[in-house]
């Protein structure tokens, strides 16, 4: 399935280091049909142990990661919501993707100059969120007026959506997210409809500097200001150090946590927001495995087993039978399919089954 998430950001915040850092981990488009080749968009391997240790039970000859999308959204200056800059094509291109990540700096570098003279982190994160927030009152405004009549003549359905666009008006107006205003099961596919920027999940991205004032690290007011505000608003966010996979690009992985250290950070935190973009998307994965290829497979989750199967092939829905169904490391601790199935883990399931994150599983059609 593809689902794609936009990274934005204002400029020198570390939004290109960032991309590159990611784009470095992306994977062979040629697996993936769905992916386009663009070198605004980064089809990244998801990181996950799982799928090599069974690669290795299997003695695979070919492994393919679940991987999820990134796209690079050029555009995003103040104005953008009335069209200054790239700002056109910058709203067309965010509202293209399932998810919003926003790169937020939390460095100081007196060479590296911030677009307001100084880092805030709390001030950056609402200079992006007033023109998402205002390109969405645009939006919500035109549908508003053109349902007026509709809601004269007394639509039921035009006077449902009417009263949730009032709500979700009076939301961004007051400087909230679309999301802040939660629709009901009737109320749901008209937010669903309008591509609102606002109503889509969102996540941020924290980028510090190894070797540098960072804020997290000085333990400076901005930090705890912004730590309180994503406590406020129950807010997703990673921190990540883009420049040491930028330094580091040209350097065998072998050698890479070593350098990382001297640099003065473990880890990049490239992996984990990776696996925090998969989350933010609602994804799971479950595996099929065999000498021939072991995969990971992306899905939605709550999904039953014949919906999942689509994952493999869009017939395998309406085919569906039953599916063998065994937990990936029940699997590995039995030493193999015959062994598990006399133990019986390896369990029969049908229509019915909610796939579980980490399934092994072979479809019956």
């Amino acid at each position: 399935m593809s689902l794609s998430i936009g990274i934005v950001g204002l400029p020198n915040v570390g939004k290109s280091t960032l991309f590159n850092a990611l784009t470095k981990k992306s994977v062979l488009v040629a697996n993936y049909p769905f992916a386009t080749i663009d070198p605004s968009v980064g089809v990244v391997a998801v990181p996950d142990e799982r799928l090599w240790k069974l690669s290795d039970f299997s003695k695979t000859h070919k492994t393919v990661p679940a991987v999820v999308e990134f796209v690079d959204i050029a555009g995003l200056v103040k104005g953008a919501s009335d069209g200054e800059g790239l700002g056109n094509q910058f709203l067309t291109n965010i509202r293209e993707t399932d998810a919003i990540a926003e790169v937020v700096r939390i460095f100081e570098d007196d060479n590296i100059i911030h677009v307001d003279g100084k880092v805030n982190p709390i001030k950056d994160i609402e200079v992006i969120n007033l023109e998402l927030i205002l390109a969405d009152l645009q939006t919500v405004t035109k549908r508003l007026s053109n349902l007026g009549r509709e809601v004269k003549s007394g639509r039921k359905e035009a006077i449902l959506e009417n009263g949730l666009l009032e709500k979700i008006k009076v939301a961004l107006e007051a400087g909230k997210l679309a999301s802040s205003v939660v629709p009901d099961e009737f109320e749901a596919p008209f937010v669903k409809s309008l591509h609102l920027l606002t109503s889509k999940p969102f996540m941020y991205i924290l980028n510090k500097k190894s070797g540098g004032k960072n804020l997290d690290e000085l333990k400076d007011a901005r930090w705890d200001a912004l730590m309180s505000f994503f406590k406020e608003n129950n807010a997703k966010w990673v921190v990540v150090d883009a420049g040491i996979e930028h330094e580091l690009k040209d350097i065998d992985d072998k050698d890479k946590k070593e350098l990382r250290e001297g640099l003065g950070a473990n880890d990049d935190g490239i992996d984990n927001l990776i696996k925090k973009g998969y989350e933010l998307l609602n994804l799971m994965t479950y595996f099929t495995t065999g000498e021939k290829e072991t995969r990971a497979w992306t899905i939605g989750r709550g999904w039953k087993a014949p919906k999942a199967g689509t994952a493999i092939h869009g017939d395998f829905e309406e085919k569906f039978i039953k599916a063998e169904v065994i937990e990936w490391d029940k699997l590995i601790e039995s030493g193999s399919f015959a062994n598990a199935r006399e133990k019986g883990l390896l369990r029969t399931e049908g229509k019915e089954y909610v796939v579980q994150d980490g399934d092994v599983m072979e479809f019956k059609i």
